[in-house]
């Protein structure tokens, strides 16, 4: 049973605290839902756009603080969840024992990729908190 899940992407601004917070509100108190970033930009809080549109949907961002994904963090975690195909190889090739729990959060998608709102305007960033809706709904029934 995954109970213990790590979503990472690369700054752990954007897509990765944004799935985290979804992720957590989708499975409730009985999952322990984290993110990181392979390239975090340590300390610093959700981007603005996506802090904006989680707090629309009345989920709260406040307590984010990215960080930089360590060897201890992918071996706590039960199930890796990451936003491409790029990510994925890179934790395979630095910590090959994560590779068989270290999947696309798109996975049940159609192996979707969730492309990287970083400096975008708003509307890239609906659109991957629709990406992001989406991927955490395929893994709901097996997550449950």
């Amino acid at each position: 049973m995954f109970r213990k899940i790590l979503l990472v992407c690369i700054g752990n601004i954007c897509r990765s605290p944004t799935a985290e917070i979804v992720l957590k509100d989708t499975l409730g108190p009985s999952f322990d839902v984290s993110s990181a970033g392979l390239q975090a930009l340590v300390d610093r809080p959700v981007d603005p756009t996506a802090a904006e549109l989680l707090r629309e949907r009345g989920l709260d961002s406040d307590l984010h603080r990215a960080r930089q994904l360590t060897p201890d963090l992918l071996g706590a975690a039960d199930l890796v969840l990451v936003m491409e195909r790029a990510h994925q190889a890179r934790i395979v090739r630095d910590a090959p024992q994560a590779s068989g729990k270290t999947l696309l959060l798109g996975k049940w998608r159609g192996d979707l990729e969730i492309p990287d709102p970083y400096r975008q305007q708003r509307p890239a960033f609906e659109h991957v908190l629709r990406l992001i809706d989406d991927s955490v709904a395929g893994w709901k029934p097996y997550l449950r």
